[in-house]
């Protein structure tokens, strides 16, 4: 299977008459209910094998493939994206990283039985502070027995199987948790309450759940790895969704662009086409160079969870904090140029005010981004002494997007500190071998230079600001280094996929140098050519029905 084959599926979403068209798909928001035959046509589909691995009967067998063929549902409906399947993926990964071979098995034939598996991790009074998560199983004669509430999650109510997240142990400390894999139906009825559905501002037909666990008794055998690993499993787990995800999310995006782009080339004012107006041309470019910029990273990330898994404990948390707030922002602009239309539940562009709405909780579930950037601190310092402008760049491989990858090994998904960075040596090789005074010579000596100043600030990091009590300065560094990683994401990529147009390289680096401050590194002039080809690409692009990403493909609406 495949996205194209997907797309097939789901036909032209343009299409009154098409039952999972935009107009199904908004009809079924306003009942805030799941699109009943986008369901059907995905159990059809045999989407749930998308989240097993080969080697138990499914089709994971490349995180890249994974992303692409999400990108292309929640393009369509996020919704449906969340609510039939990617819930499940955040489920299942514990499984596929921690669980035994028996645990893995029950796990893949609950899934391609098209069955579901819920992430009950969430606990509304402690957020992302898992280590504080109060839900407590504790030893019985045959098990354990659960008392505590998880809230806000997703499809947990309709769920046959669950990962459960629970504190063990009373000492302090990452090792106060476990993790439980269980079915609904090993629980007894009498010691599991239900919860009513959380309203949400998004994802209005997701199930968003919760359950109240009294005495609960759980199978000796369903804890996932050893006690006092949750939170090591889900740092391990995680790093798969957490690149994932936010590759997904180029999908809402391009649609709301081609939406816009649909409506400034119809909508009439002053005269003329609202295309027509230098800020509208230069919004829509600058949003084209967001997705881009994104869509490279993302790509480097997936890539990097099969040719360098140990370096995506510290990617996979950079890119969901900074891509989150680049498609945030993103957004943003746009429903600045759709105006009243960006708001409007019906009418043609009725669609956009639904991404914007659904894409919001998609970019901070699963982790906050302050939770991210905590993630990344403690890493900082021996990096910026260690690695920063002394080890060279990462292999070409990781950067060539669309060449053969080996099979993704969870086994190989690790927790710890990062001996190297070769993603930031991509700088120091561009602003020596790029041509003299070149834009991008410009901009690679520009982030070279951003370096050198972050590397002394790193490295001088006191111990209290590698914690979640880190100054705001300490706070800062860190976002500054995943703009910093972004950047050389997108210069690598460029170099190693030569299709792509240079005025878009320089585009992407534009706004992603605007993120870091300072003198600008383009002429006025520079930036407008760079801003124009955007704008031409987009429209050249949705007039040819293909995707704005760095994909281009062709689909079907």
């Amino acid at each position: 299977m495949s996205a194209e084959k997907l797309d097939a599926l789901f036909g032209n979403p343009r299409d009154a008459d098409n039952p999972v068209g935009y107009a199904a798909i908004l009809a079924a928001d306003e009942r805030h209910e799941m699109l009943a035959e986008g369901e059907r046509l995905l159990e059809a589909y045999g989407m749930n094998a998308e989240f097993v691995p080969a080697a138990y009967g499914g089709r994971l067998v490349r995180a890249d493939r994974l992303a692409e063929v999400q990108r292309e549902l929640w393009r369509r409906d996020p919704c449906l994206g969340l609510g039939y399947g990617f819930s499940s993926l955040l489920g299942s990964v514990n499984i596929w990283s921690a669980g035994t071979h028996e645990q893995r098995t029950k796990a893949a034939e609950i899934l391609l039985g098209g069955g579901r598996i819920a992430a009950a991790f969430h606990e509304l009074d402690h957020g992302n502070d898992f280590a504080h998560a109060e839900c407590a199983a504790v030893p019985s004669d045959d098990g354990w027995l659960l008392t505590g509430r998880k809230e806000i999650v997703t499809n947990l109510r309709r769920a046959e199987a669950m990962v459960l997240f629970a504190r063990t142990s009373e000492v302090a400390g990452s090792r106060s948790h476990s993790q439980f894999f269980v079915t609904r139906g090993e629980l007894p009825a009498d010691r599991v309450l239900d919860l009513p559905r959380f309203p949400s501002s998004g994802m209005n037909g997701v199930q968003l759940g919760g359950l109240r666990f009294s005495d609960c008794p759980i199978p000796g055998d369903a804890m996932l790895g050893r006690p006092g690993q949750g939170i090591e499993n889900a740092l391990r787990a995680y790093q798969l969704s957490r690149v994932v995800l936010p590759a997904i999310l180029v999908g809402p995006l391009d649609t709301a662009l081609r939406l816009t782009l649909e409506c400034v080339h119809e909508r009439r004012l002053y005269g003329g086409f609202a295309a027509d107006l230098p800020y509208v041309r230069a919004a829509l470019a600058r949003a084209h160079a967001d997705l881009l910029a994104v869509d490279a990273f993302c790509g480097v990330g997936l890539r990097a969870l099969h040719l360098a898994p140990e370096a995506t404990l510290l990617y996979a948390p950079a890119l969901k904090y900074l891509t989150s707030r680049i498609v945030l922002d993103a957004f943003e602009d746009l429903r600045a140029v759709m105006g009243a239309q960006g708001y409007l539940r019906e009418g043609s562009y009725a669609m956009f005010q639904k991404l914007v709405r659904d894409a919001a909780p998609a970019t901070f579930a699963h982790i906050s981004r302050s939770a991210c950037l905590v993630l990344i601190l403690p890493q900082l310092p021996r990096l910026a002494r260690k690695s920063w402008l002394a080890d060279p760049a990462a292999a070409q491989q990781l950067f060539d997007l669309g060449a053969d990858l080996p099979p993704l090994d969870f086994d190989q998904l690790a927790v710890g500190m990062l001996s190297g960075d070769g993603l930031i040596g991509v700088l120091a090789e561009t602003a020596e071998h790029e041509s003299a005074g070149s834009p991008v010579r410009r901009f690679a000596v520009r982030f070279r230079d951003e370096v050198l100043a972050l590397r002394g600030q790193c490295a001088a990091l006191a111990p209290s600001d590698l914690t979640i009590g880190a100054s705001p300065e300490a706070y800062a560094a860190a976002d500054r280094y995943t703009v910093l990683l972004a950047a050389a994401a997108a210069l690598a990529v460029w170099r190693s996929n030569h299709r792509q147009q240079e005025a878009a390289l320089l585009g992407i680096l534009d706004r992603l140098s605007g993120r870091l401050g300072g003198a600008p590194v383009l002429t006025p002039d520079e930036r407008a050519s760079a801003e124009q080809a955007l704008f031409d690409t987009a429209v050249e692009r949705f007039r040819d029905g293909r995707l704005l990403d760095l994909s281009a493909r062709h689909v079907s609406g």
